[in-house]
């Protein structure tokens, strides 16, 4: 039997219980729409997170203090004073695979302009550290090396302080209070945005300098400890030399010998994407997983529909065996009749899904891939072929004088 003539009997028969069809088709339009949205979003989330990651800086290492241990517990990295000011300059200066470094100190203090104030985070630090975070004034600028080694009391804004202490009024100029001390604004940073849970943007730079002698409470004889210092590799190539290079010269300043620990931490921008990345790709499997639970329920109705089309039809498949339809005539009928289905809820899964995500990247970034649509189309393919199958081995093996007998 010609094969066009067995899909125009395949056809015939899809046509002919159309509510049914459709009902049996919705199930792998939602399923197959499911699966590619929220692979969108998975992605848009990873995307979203590796450019934030990105936005850190380049060829990124931070360097942040040991852990403070109060009665042997401990407290975390980054707790403890063992970081100074003068380990960033001897890291400047003695590590041959680092471009720049930028020392770091913040500190959550109340910021005053009028009548209005606000609480945000004032962060100390050097000239560089445009260059060292990637991230640059927008309007106005930053603070200069003669003004830092001035102690000039001036002040870069974060857009989020600006707006919420000047509204859409100019800064420029103008002076804001900190912890009693006036400092000028010279610039606004452009904007950030959110990470995690903090705002990037809710944030004013000083000069380091001045925070050491106005802001902070710290000076020669109490010690210029420092957060974070936050370095740049001359390339890519050049983090692990500078890693090394980083960790002995601090070792060595430290006075730190087997079989003592390090009282600092290094962290690359390299590590802390490899981290979100699994992060995210769990994420994306967990919301792939999910939503092919619905594919399978699709699969499962287009078994149901076929079982019950076989039962409807046994008369008939007895007629088509008795003037010569064959056991691969009769298979091959019913396995297209499930295909189409499942491959016209694909088709139809697959425009509904792109649809949806692209509604979706107006409010959260969403990506489409276009493994994700091939792997849907495969995916409809094969739960026709699945589904189909079973119900197509029924029908071909019904003995044709049983199923010439059935009212």
């Amino acid at each position: 039997m010609p094969l066009t003539e067995i899909l125009g009997v395949a056809w015939q028969g899809i046509v002919s219980n159309r509510m049914r069809s459709m009902l049996t088709i919705l199930g792998i339009v939602i399923g197959i729409a499911s699966v590619i949205t929220l692979l969108a979003v998975g992605r848009g989330a990873q995307v979203q997170t590796q450019k934030q990651i990105q936005g850190l800086g380049v060829n990124l290492i931070m360097v942040r203090p040991g852990a403070a241990a109060p009665g042997a517990i401990s407290q975390g990295f980054g707790t403890s004073s063992t970081l100074t000011f003068d380990d960033a300059q001897a890291i400047k200066q003695a590590c041959p695979a680092v471009s720049d470094v930028a020392p770091v100190y913040q500190a959550n203090l109340q910021i005053q302009y009028g009548g209005t104030n606000t609480n945000t985070q004032i962060t100390g630090t050097e000239p560089s550290h445009q260059e060292v975070r990637n991230f640059f004034a927008s309007y106005g600028r930053f603070f200069t090396d003669e003004e830092f080694s001035q102690n000039a009391r001036v002040a870069v804004l974060g857009q989020t302080v600006w707006r919420n202490l000047f509204g859409s009024e100019d800064p420029i100029g103008k002076s804001v209070m900190i912890r009693g001390e006036l400092f000028e604004v010279i610039g606004i940073m452009e904007y950030k945005g959110a990470n995690g849970q903090s705002d990037q943007d809710d944030v004013v730079f000083v000069p380091l300098s001045t925070g050491y002698n106005s802001l902070f409470g710290l000076n020669a004889v109490t010690g210029k400890t420092v957060r974070t210092i936050l370095v740049k590799a001359k390339s890519e190539l050049d983090v692990m030399a500078a890693q090394f290079q980083i960790t002995n010269l601090l070792r060595m300043r430290h006075n730190i010998k087997p079989p003592l620990e390090d009282d600092f931490m290094l962290r690359t921008q390299q590590e802390i994407m490899e981290t979100a990345d699994q992060v995210t790709k769990i994420f994306s499997l967990l919301l792939g997983a999910t939503a092919s639970i619905s594919l399978i329920v699709g699969g499962i109705g287009i078994m149901n529909i076929m079982l019950v089309s076989v039962t409807e039809r046994t008369r008939e498949i007895g007629i088509r065996k008795a003037i010569g339809a064959r056991y691969w005539d009769i298979m091959l009928q019913f396995v297209l009749e499930a295909v189409v289905l499942s491959l016209g809820g694909g088709v139809l899964g697959i425009l509904l899904g792109v649809g949806g995500s692209m509604v979706i990247n107006n409010f959260w970034t969403t990506v489409v891939s276009t493994s994700s649509v091939v792997t849907a189309f495969c995916v409809a393919l094969g739960i026709g072929l699945f589904f189909g199958i079973y119900p197509a081995r029924k029908a071909a093996r019904l003995d044709p004088i049983v199923a010439l007998r059935t009212d």
